[in-house]
């Protein structure tokens, strides 16, 4: 029983190591697993609060490291980066100046100028809403700011949203007057709001605002506001003074084509001239001014031929032909009616003063017949 019970003894003791080197082998395997997912959760954390603080540290410097950065570096990178996209923006490269000007604006958000410049961009290349809101942060940042309204008038011009056009060039105006600049003039702003009244069909405020414009002696005359008062006369049937402007608009046409190099300018500028004639030469035919009407059509076709505009100036002969049958029908016509107007009159003055001549005459001579009568009696 003793040997029996040794045994028995003996087995627990040999099979408890076994038990309790089994058991660590398990929970080191999952601890560690543990503590590599801990470890990744940590660095997240971590690196998460480390980009956030960086973050912070640059919208609001703390140090006087980071203010040296900020209004020097950075503040010196971002004109750069202006000048960059300016450039660009002159020179056609839209896509170019969009990008610089965007990096300049991260480092600057209240750079006014660089909302405007990116907006004038964006019009350019038909993304009207991304130009829209740049104009309104503009005018967000700088309420008094004369090119953003202005800038934002022309968008809406585009959009064809004339009345919101307007109010932005009345605020332009009022802008311009408190805060001048040497971007616009007082011609211009005129210009382009006697443009809107004229599509709006206000005639006499684009007449007024036209007139206030070449009333300004800074900056070019256009002959664009001469052409366009002449529009809004004419709709008001004051032909005299749309023709008179018409051949200010020729004026100014022929100095500018002097001046110009031989081109698509210089092309562009003849027939605008030409068409001025033909309207002009229109308004000569309503008022019965068939010479005048001949010689604007005339002198419309001199210039086509000077252009080798084989096209305009065929156009121009045979209106001039139309011109001149039109001119001596309407000879013909005056003569024949004068003729009339010369048989009509003698014709209805005979007629009563023959009565009259006939009856004074029969009292005249009744009067001697008596007198004879009674003197031949006595």
């Amino acid at each position: 029983m003793k040997k029996i019970t040794k045994k028995s003894a003996q087995k627990p003791t040999t099979k408890q190591p076994q038990r309790t080197e089994a058991a660590p082998r398990r929970f080191g395997g999952w601890s560690l697993s543990i503590f590599v997912y801990w470890f990744i959760i940590l660095f997240f954390v971590s690196a998460t609060f480390y980009i956030l603080g960086r973050g912070y540290g640059l919208l609001h410097p703390t140090t006087e490291k980071n203010n040296v950065e900020i209004t020097e570096e950075t503040l010196r990178g971002s004109n750069e980066y202006f000048d960059a996209g300016k450039n660009k923006l002159v020179e056609g490269d839209f896509g170019g100046a969009i990008a610089d000007l965007t990096i300049a604006l991260e480092s600057d958000a209240k750079m006014t100028n660089a909302f405007i410049l990116r907006g004038e961009a964006y019009m350019q290349i038909g993304e009207y809403v991304a130009a829209l809101a740049d104009f309104d942060s503009a005018i967000s940042v700088d309420s008094k700011n004369s090119i953003a309204y202005y800038d934002r008038a022309l968008l809406n011009m585009r959009l064809e949203d004339f009345q919101t056009a307007l109010v932005d060039i009345n605020n332009t105006l009022a802008a311009y007057t408190e805060v001048p600049n040497d971007i616009l003039t007082l011609r211009d702003i005129y210009a382009k709001r006697g443009q809107l009244n004229l599509w709006l069909k206000n005639w006499e405020g684009a007449v007024a605002d036209y007139t206030n414009s070449l009333a300004h002696a800074e900056g070019k005359i256009s002959a664009d506001v001469y052409a366009e008062r002449a529009e809004a006369l004419t709709a008001q049937n004051k032909y005299n003074e749309a023709i008179d402007d018409y051949m200010s608009a020729v004026r100014v046409i022929s100095e500018q084509i002097q001046g110009a190099e031989p081109g698509p300018e210089r092309e562009a500028l003849a027939h605008k001239a030409m068409s001025y004639f033909e309207k002009s030469s229109a308004l000569n035919v309503i008022l019965g001014n068939m010479e005048a009407a001949r010689s604007d059509l005339e002198s419309a076709h001199k210039i086509a031929l000077a252009f080798e505009d084989t096209e305009t100036a065929t156009k121009l002969r045979d209106l001039i032909m139309e011109i001149g049958d039109r001119s001596d029908a309407l000879a013909e016509q005056a003569v024949v009616s004068e003729q009339v107007q010369e048989m009509e009159p003698a014709t209805e003055v005979v007629e009563p003063v023959a009565e009259v001549e006939v009856l004074e005459v029969s009292e005249e001579v009744t009067e001697p017949m008596e007198v004879m009568e009674m003197e031949i009696a006595e």
